[in-house]
């Protein structure tokens, strides 16, 4: 990882930001610029701005520059859950654990190898997101398992991404909370931004944040604990569990949102879920070729509903009432 400084001149005052490091970055495009901005690897004086900040003579500026991905991606040979598929889409139930492309620190085990190797490499993937991104439309976290759609041509991923834009795609997600929410249902409009004391998070605590909306629906409640479906209409880094975090709510499992890493019931504590309990249950569009509407479910994983069990089990819950709920999404 290299570390750049720069202190603006009088001369260099009131430019764009990116434009300025642009100029001193001349090896570097200025979208690569940007995505460093985006990223919260660009500093002023200490504090995130955005690309189009005017810089000011003085301003001492630090840039982090990550080590450059690799230049493609290598097809391997990893499962996947291939939930619907046609010549322009796929539909992929994600596992919980593996990373959407390539990124700081992870070269292997991506879902984008794992697409190359089942799809027959570049030829079977659109090429719009480049080498690194092939077919790759959106993203879930590392973390989250469930739906996401893929594009094998161009042109079906330009119209899924004017979808996705559009906010016409329908994403539904099921999850486990800690607290119990007010009421049976809810929207939460608050804006999600980069924190910027931990770069790794987000948070909904900075007015400058981008819009950002999740409705919830609670489904049953569980001793301390509530289970909900929510929908997404806007895609924002960690919205779901940022979100949640700002209610007091945190997702099970999400320790880098405030939950634990083993939950204590009755003075006991329970094995570790080793992961976010967040699942992409459901995923609607219309075909970018036919314009037909496509629905998929993603069953909730076998380790989400054994935790569900084993806790249930420790309160002491009549499982009956979980396994009435969670049929809606097997």
């Amino acid at each position: 990882m290299d570390h750049v400084e720069f202190i603006v001149s009088a001369d260099q005052a009131t430019q764009r930001l990116d434009r300025f490091l642009a100029v001193q970055l001349p090896e570097m495009s200025r979208t690569r610029v940007q995505s460093l901005v985006d990223e919260g690897r660009v500093l002023v004086d200490g504090t995130t701005v955005k690309p189009s900040y005017r810089v000011e003579e003085g301003d001492v500026i630090s840039v982090e520059i990550p080590p450059p991905p690799p230049a493609a991606v290598e097809a391997e040979s990893i499962s996947l859950d291939v939930l619907y598929e046609d010549a322009d889409i796929a539909v992929i139930n994600k596992s919980a654990g593996i990373i959407i492309h390539p990124g700081a620190g992870a070269e292997t085990g991506t879902m984008v190898a794992a697409l190359l190797h089942r799809f027959g490499g570049m030829a079977g993937l659109s090429n719009v997101g480049g080498p690194l991104r092939p077919g790759i439309v959106h993203r879930l976290d590392k973390g989250t398992s469930g739906a996401v759609v893929i594009a094998k041509t161009d042109a079906a991923h330009k119209r899924l991404v004017d979808e996705f834009r559009d906010r016409t795609v329908k994403k539904t997600y099921v999850a486990l909370l800690h607290g119990r929410l007010k009421g049976e249902a809810g929207t939460i409009d608050l804006p999600v931004a980069r924190d910027l004391r931990r770069r790794s998070r987000m948070t909904a605590r900075r007015r400058e944040g981008r819009q950002a909306r999740t409705d919830w629906r609670m489904r049953f409640r569980l001793g301390a604990y509530t289970f909900i479906e929510a929908d997404l209409h806007t895609g924002r880094t960690h919205q779901f569990r940022v979100h949640f975090s700002a209610l007091g709510c945190p997702v099970v499992g999400d320790t880098l949102y405030g939950a634990p890493r083993q939950e204590r019931v009755q003075g006991k504590l329970l094995l570790p879920l080793d992961r976010n309990f967040l699942h992409a249950a459901r995923l609607a569009f219309s075909h970018p070729t036919t314009g037909k509407q496509i629905a998929v479910r993603a069953p909730i994983p076998e380790e989400l509903l054994s935790y569900l069990r084993l806790l249930g089990g420790a309160i002491g819950e009549d499982s009956s009432i979980i396994g009435a709920t969670l049929k809606d999404f097997s």
